[in-house]
């Protein structure tokens, strides 16, 4: 179970549960989890592939919305194989250092999303406060920098996380009660001191959360005064509605991952284990789900896009 240097006390593997107390029914758990997968993988793949090759789609909001199906993509690729290799085939070991890597994926793409939603909003204040010179200030080389640099934000927030786990040892066993290598789940298996990772652990997600959704706030609130100003009411209605794809990616996000935050750390005596769990599965599984659905549904020029693809193919086959 552990290294040659027994004095290092790191385990060679870790064995992660799944859902504990829920064991004999993980085939059952793991069925809407799979067929969630399969939508997000397919969904933003296709949007992907439409914003590619629609040249109608070639503007700063869907370059960002690229980005942001790419994270979601990576992220949940990133361990629900895995989660359905545990509660299909039961292989439940993972290797110490594939744990790090699993462990610094999920959380550098979640802060990651949370990064491109920010991007997004002010994207929407440059769009409708100043129309005129949307195409001017969202250049494609300024959007390669903003993305750029919310990438390498998330990197730097999340690479301590490896070391102040790395640098731990670890004698309380290596059974890990998750389905995936979350930061204080592996934590919590040191016999040594983890309070720097605690303090860490929620000022990171504080500072780096909040800032993002203070950025958000402030970006509607220009965005409101900016819509309540417009003379017609149909130009109101016109500009807001190109906003509420973007509110509900917010709302599919933040709501589900404030939950499991507050419940994880105020409601442990109260919230049994295994919705713990459940709610940490559901809210980085469900944003990859939902988004492109919400924006394939509430976009008008993706549903044109995706008519216009399906007709192109469908007179390529006739050409044949």
């Amino acid at each position: 179970m552990y290294g040659a240097n027994s004095s290092s006390l790191t385990p060679r593997f870790f064995i992660l549960n799944g859902i504990p107390g829920l064991e004999l029914v993980h085939i059952w758990i793991s069925l809407p989890f799979c067929f969630m997968y399969i939508i997000a993988v397919v969904g933003n793949c296709g949007l992907i592939y439409l914003i590619i090759h629609e040249e109608a789609l070639h503007r700063p909001m869907y370059y960002f919305l690229v980005l942001l199906s790419f994270t979601d993509l990576s992220g949940c690729t990133s361990y629900v194989p895995n989660m359905l290799c545990i509660f299909w085939l039961s292989l439940k070991e993972i290797d110490f250092n594939a744990c790090l890597v699993q462990m610094f994926f999920i959380h550098m793409l979640t802060a990651m999303e949370s990064g491109v939603l920010m991007l997004m909003a002010l994207d929407r204040y440059v769009a409708i406060c100043y129309p005129l010179r949307y195409s001017t200030i969202l250049t494609n080389t300024v959007i390669t920098k903003v993305g750029l640099a919310t990438f390498m934000r998330s990197v730097l927030l999340v690479v301590p996380f490896t070391f102040l786990v790395k640098r731990l040892p670890y004698c309380r066993g290596n059974l890990i009660h998750h389905t995936y290598c979350d930061h204080m789940s592996v934590a919590k298996l040191s016999c040594g001191n983890v309070k720097v990772n605690a303090i860490y652990g929620l000022v990171a997600a504080v500072l780096f959360a909040g800032f993002d959704i203070f950025c958000i706030s402030m970006s509607y609130t220009m965005i409101i005064r900016a819509v309540v100003n417009l003379s017609s009411a149909d130009a109101r209605h016109k500009a807001f509605s190109t906003c509420t794809s973007h509110i509900c990616a917010i709302v599919i996000t933040y709501v589900p991952a404030f939950f499991n935050f507050f419940t994880r750390r105020f409601g442990g005596c109260t919230v049994p284990h295994h919705i713990h769990i459940f709610i940490a599965n559901l809210y980085l599984l469900l944003p990859p789900t939902l988004n492109p659905i919400i924006y394939g549904v509430k976009t008008k020029q993706i549903r044109e896009g995706v008519i216009k693809l399906f007709l192109r193919e469908k007179d390529t086959l006739n050409m044949r």
